[in-house]
């Protein structure tokens, strides 16, 4: 590994190749993290292909149980996140504590935001029909003529009484 050459992002590149083609990628752990890493910040394959410098089906094919668990990439990064700065907390670190707080918080919150979301909410009562000027002024018309001939039946048995 000491003869191998790093360039700026970490990524092992070769001076001379001594083949013709490319080289076989070689799994190393960093690269497994990297990729666990990369999917828990949402990353599609096609993409951490590209970072890692490696085509679709090689990804597919070297590092099968990282992207299966993709689903729960992003928990577990948080989980170890909370790991860590409780670590840190119990040998004493101030800052570490502070933060590992914050991440209490953040999941307490997080914890209300999903009973929220599954308590049904109260229905609201309906709204009433929004109506145009021409229905509303057609609909005036018929109760006034409603109106009109309630009262004229109204005479009409009044007069017939008589």
């Amino acid at each position: 590994m000491s003869d191998e050459n790093f360039d700026l992002f970490g990524m092992p590149y070769v001076d001379k190749p001594s083949k013709r083609g490319r080289p076989a990628h070689e799994v190393s752990k960093k690269s497994r993290n990297r990729v666990s890493m990369l999917l828990a910040l949402g990353w599609t394959n096609p993409r951490i292909a590209g970072a890692l410098g490696v085509t679709l089906p090689t990804l597919h094919k070297y590092y099968f149980y990282e992207l299966r668990s993709r689903d729960v990439a992003r928990d577990r990064m948080e989980a170890r996140r909370i790991e860590l700065a409780w670590e840190l907390s119990e040998k004493g670190n101030v800052g570490a504590l502070k933060e590992f707080g914050k991440l209490v918080e953040r999941s307490d919150r997080m914890e209300v935001e999903r009973e929220m979301a599954t308590t049904p909410k109260p229905e609201t009562p309906p709204q009433p029909e929004r109506v145009g000027k021409k229905i509303l002024t057609e609909r005036q018309a018929i109760d006034a003529d409603a109106d009109l001939m309630a009262e004229l039946e109204q005479e009409a048995n009044q007069h017939a009484r008589h």
